[in-house]
C-alpha cells in the first residue's frame, strides 16, 4: 500500500485501531471481454472470407457474424506490427522500427518498447481485468531471450498474468522452443503422439479461460492469441496435408484471377479494381516444367493445410468461449501482422536456413523429398508466385510498404455490439487503432499513468463507431509507413510510396523516386501519377518528413545489419573463449551459445559412469534441420555434424566406458574456411578422426532449437538415435572452448534475421 493511502486508524492496541480495506477495482457489470487473434504472414487474399479458396470455415463464420474491414493496414513486418497491436502507438514510437533481431542504437529502432507506451494488458489489469497471452511474442530484444537475461520485456513483464508460447520470429511446429510464463519448458507430447504447437497454444488459451471462470464467473479478460501460422515452416498434421492434394494444380496465375473475381463479388474491392501485373521475376505458371508445377503446388498445399489447421484450433477456442457463455459479449479482433511472405524465394525452400549458410536450393532435392513437405523433417516455404497470389490484387509483399506488404485481413466479431453482421467496412484502419477501439468498447479511459509511469498519448484512434454505422468516419486520414528504407504515406485517399532494396547501395536511399497513387480509383497501385502531379508529390513528401520527425523514424537506413547494429550489447557467452554447460542448465538459445562457427574448438565432457556402462547425448545443439550432437552409443564415442539438413557427417571411435570418472572430448581443428578435422579423445587416448567437409558457417537452424546438455529432445539432430537419448550416466559438466577470432558475418546475420520475421 502506498504511503498515506491507509484510511483507517492505528492505535497502540487493537481496541484503539480501525482496519480499512481499499475497495477493489472492478470493471462494471457486463463489461465485454477482448480477444485479439493475430495470424502470421497471412496475406490479404488468403482467408476464405477475403477471396481465397483455402478452407477457413471458422474465420468465415466470424466474418459472417461480424464485420470485415477491407482497408486495414499494418507496418509490413512482424515485431513492428505486434508492438502497434499491443500499445496503440506507431512502431517507431515503440522503438520497433524493425524486428527485435535488427535493433540499432536509435530511439525508433532499439527494440525496447518504453514504459511510457504501456501494453493494453498493463492498462487493463490495473482496471481489474485478467490478461493472458499465448503463442508468438517476438517483442523481446534478441539478447534478452535467454534464462540469464532480464524478463522485463517478456509477457509477464508487460502486464500479462500468464503466458505460454515462444520467443523469436518462428519456431518448429512439431518441436518448438516453448516458454511458460518466465521459464522454458519441454513440449507436453512427442511428435509421434501427435503434438502440434497450434493445438498446444489453443489448449492453454482454453485452460486460461476455464481457470478464470472456475473462480471469477464475471471477471472480464483480455486474451492475446498469436499463432505461429502461417510463418514458415509450413507444417501441419497429415490429414490436413492430404486434404489439399491437387487443390492448387492450376497454379498461381489462375488463382489470382479467380481470387480477384471473388473479392469483387464479395464487395471487398470496387468493381474497377485491376489485378496488378505479375512481377517479371515471378515466372508464369504455364512456363514451368511439370516437376516444378508439381513441387510448387505441393508447397502451397502445405501452407493451406497449416492455415486450415489453425482455423480449426481457433474454432476450439471460440467453442470454449461459447461454452462459458462469454462469446456473445466478447470483442474478438482477428488480423494478420503483414502481407504474404517472400522468404521462400523464387523456387521455394525445404530448409530456410540454407541460403544463409551459403547453400543453394536445388530443385532436384526438393522434388525427391516432395512427400516430406509439410512434415517435421523439412523447414518448407512456398515460392514467390504464391506470395503474389496471397496478396491479390496488390503489388509486392511483406517487408515492403506497397499495399501487398501492408494491406491485411481484419475481422471484428462482437454479437452484443455489431448491428449488421456479415457486412464489410471500407474505412481506412491501421494496427495502432485496435487498442483505442478496445478501450472505448470497454469503457476504459486512456490512462495517463500506468504502473506509476506517465504515459505518452496513444497515437491510434477508435473505429468503434463503425460497428453500428457503416458510414461513420474512419479513425484517420493520414498514416506514414517506413520499413528498411521503403517509405510511404497515405493521406485523404492518396498514397505516396517508394521501394528500395535492402542492403543495396544504388540508387542511394536518398535518391529513390516517389510513386503516387489515387487509391480510390486505383486500389492496387497500377497507375503511377507522380510525373503528372508533381505538386501533390511535393506536398505529400513534406508531410512524410513531418510524420517521420514526429514519430522518431529517423535516421533512415536500408541496411538490415550495419555498424549501428554491431554496436549492440550482446549475450556475453557469444564473446568468451570458454563456457561451461551442465545437465540442469536447461535449454540455451542458439543466440546465447558460445560461437563455434568456423573456429577451432573443443567440447570436453566430464562424466561419471555407473556400473553397467552409459550411453546417450553429452551435448547437442539444433535439430534435424541443422546442428551437431556429441554422444555415446553402442560402445562408441560419436560426433555428428548436421549441415542444414543436407549433409550429415559422423566421426566415431571405439569406446569402453568402465565405471567411474572419464573425460570425453571432441576436438575440431579448422583447416580452412568452413572445413576442418574432428578428433575424438577419451581420457587422453585418440579414438578416431574424420573430416567435416562443410562446417556450418552462420546459423544452425532458424526455429529456436537450442543447446542442451545431456539430451537431444524434440526433433533429434540426426537419425542415429531416438530423441531425447538422455545420457544414462552422470555429467559433471561439459566445457566448450574456442580458439582464434570469431568469423561473424554481418551480412549473413542480417539475412538470417530478415528471414526469421
Amino acid at each position: 500500500m502506498e504511503p498515506g493511502a491507509f484510511k483507517g486508524t492505528i492505535g497502540r492496541y487493537h481496541m484503539d485501531s480501525t482496519p480499512w480495506w481499499p475497495a477493489p477495482v472492478r470493471p462494471a457489470v457486463g463489461t465485454p471481454n477482448v480477444v485479439f487473434i493475430l495470424l502470421d504472414d497471412v496475406g490479404f487474399a488468403q482467408l476464405g472470407c477475403f477471396g481465397s479458396d483455402i478452407d477457413t470455415p471458422v474465420m468465415d463464420r466470424l466474418a459472417a457474424g461480424g464485420l470485415r474491414y477491407a482497408n486495414f493496414h499494418t507496418t509490413a513486418l512482424c515485431s513492428p506490427t505486434r508492438s502497434c497491436v499491443m500499445t496503440g502507438r506507431n512502431h517507431h514510437s515503440n522503438g520497433m522500427g524493425r524486428i527485435t533481431d535488427l535493433a540499432t542504437g536509435f530511439p525508433g529502432y532499439d527494440a525496447n518498447i518504453p514504459r511510457t507506451n504501456a501494453f493494453m494488458a498493463d492498462m487493463l489489469v490495473e482496471q481489474g481485468f485478467a490478461a493472458y497471452a499465448v503463442g508468438k511474442w517476438h517483442l523481446v530484444p534478441e539478447e534478452d531471450t535467454n534464462l540469464g537475461a532480464s524478463r522485463a520485456n517478456w509477457p509477464l513483464g508487460r502486464g500479462f498474468e500468464r503466458f505460454y508460447g515462444f520467443h523469436g520470429g518462428e519456431t518448429h511446429q512439431f518441436a518448438p522452443w516453448l516458454v511458460h510464463d518466465n521459464h522454458f519448458v519441454a513440449q507436453p507430447r512427442s511428435i509421434e503422439d501427435g503434438y502440434h504447437l497450434t493445438e498446444d497454444i489453443a489448449d492453454h488459451a482454453i485452460t486460461d479461460v476455464y481457470d478464470l471462470r472456475a473462480t471469477e464467473p464475471d471477471k472480464p479478460f483480455f486474451l492475446y492469441f498469436a499463432t505461429g501460422a502461417c510463418h514458415s515452416p509450413h507444417q501441419a498434421p497429415v490429414h490436413w496435408l492430404e486434404h489439399y492434394r491437387g487443390r492448387f494444380d492450376a497454379g498461381w496465375d489462375v488463382a489470382r484471377t479467380e481470387i480477384i473475381a471473388r473479392q469483387k463479388e464479395m464487395g471487398l474491392l470496387p468493381a474497377h479494381t485491376e489485378l496488378s501485373a505479375r512481377p517479371d521475376w515471378v515466372p508464369a505458371w504455364d512456363e514451368l516444367s511439370r516437376d516444378e508445377q508439381r513441387l510448387y503446388a505441393r508447397f502451397m498445399e502445405a501452407f493451406a493445410a497449416f492455415l486450415s489447421h489453425t482455423d480449426e484450433q481457433i474454432g476450439r477456442v471460440i467453442d470454449a468461449l461459447a461454452e462459458t457463455g462469454d462469446l456473445d459479449n466478447t470483442l474478438l479482433v482477428l488480423a494478420s501482422d503483414n502481407g504474404a511472405s517472400s522468404e521462400g524465394g523464387k523456387l521455394g525452400s525445404v530448409n530456410d536456413a540454407r541460403p544463409w549458410n551459403l547453400v543453394d536450393r536445388p530443385l532436384d532435392e526438393a522434388v525427391a523429398r516432395i512427400d516430406e513437405i509439410g512434415g517435421p523433417r523439412l523447414h518448407n516455404n512456398y515460392p514467390w508466385g504464391w506470395t503474389v497470389a496471397g496478396n491479390t490484387p496488390f503489388r509486392r509483399w511483406k517487408r515492403e510498404v506497397h499495399e501487398g506488404g501492408v494491406a491485411d485481413p481484419l475481422i471484428v466479431h462482437w454479437p452484443a455490439g455489431i448491428t449488421d453482421p456479415g457486412s464489410i467496412r471500407h474505412q481506412y484502419v491501421h494496427a495502432i487503432d485496435l487498442v483505442p477501439t478496445a478501450l472505448e468498447v470497454l469503457g476504459v479511459a486512456e490512462p495517463e499513468v500506468v504502473r506509476g509511469v506517465p504515459q505518452r498519448p496513444i497515437e491510434g484512434a477508435s473505429f468503434a463507431a463503425t460497428f453500428t454505422d457503416p458510414d461513420a468516419a474512419g479513425p484517420r486520414n493520414t498514416q506514414y509507413y517506413e520499413m528498411l528504407g521503403c517509405r510511404a504515406i497515405y493521406h485523404d485517399g492518396w498514397k505516396l510510396v517508394t521501394y528500395h532494396p535492402i542492403q543495396q547501395d544504388e540508387p542511394g536511399i536518398d535518391q529513390v523516386p516517389w510513386e503516387l497513387y489515387d487509391l480510390s480509383a486505383d486500389p492496387s497501385e497500377c497507375h503511377d501519377l507522380a510525373a503528372a502531379q508533381p505538386e501533390r508529390v511535393a506536398q505529400m513528401d513534406e508531410l512524410w518528413w513531418a510524420e517521420a520527425d514526429r514519430y522518431q523514424v529517423l535516421p533512415l537506413d536500408n541496411r538490415p545489419f550495419s555498424e549501428f547494429t554491431l554496436a549492440r550489447e550482446r549475450v556475453a557467452a557469444t564473446y568468451v573463449d570458454e563456457m561451461v554447460y551442465r545437465p540442469d542448465t536447461g535449454m540455451v538459445p542458439e543466440e546465447a551459445t558460445i560461437d563455434v562457427h568456423d573456429r577451432t574448438h573443443t567440447i570436453a565432457a566430464e562424466v561419471v559412469v555407473p556400473d553397467g556402462g552409459a550411453r546417450g547425448v553429452l551435448l547437442s545443439l539444433g535439430n534435424l534441420q541443422g546442428g551437431f550432437t556429441f554422444f555415446v552409443q553402442s560402445d562408441r564415442l560419436a560426433y555428428v555434424h548436421n549441415f542444414v539438413g543436407k549433409e550429415w557427417t559422423r566421426v566415431d571411435g571405439p569406446l569402453t566406458l568402465t565405471p567411474g570418472p572419464h573425460r570425453l572430448e571432441m576436438r575440431f581443428e579448422r583447416t580452412r574456411q568452413n572445413r576442418g578435422t574432428v578428433t575424438l579423445v577419451a581420457d587422453g587416448a585418440v579414438l578416431g578422426t574424420g573430416e567435416i567437409p562443410r562446417f556450418t558457417p552462420n546459423r544452425w537452424n532458424l526455429v529456436g532449437a537450442g543447446l542442451y546438455c545431456g539430451t537431444d529432445p524434440g526433433l533429434a539432430v540426426c537419425d542415429d538415435y531416438e530423441a531425447p537419448f538422455e545420457f544414462t550416466g552422470t555429467i559433471e559438466r561439459v566445457v566448450v572452448t574456442v580458439e582464434g577470432p570469431s568469423r561473424f558475418d554481418p551480412q549473413a546475420a542480417a539475412t538470417i534475421a530478415a528471414a526469421r520475421q
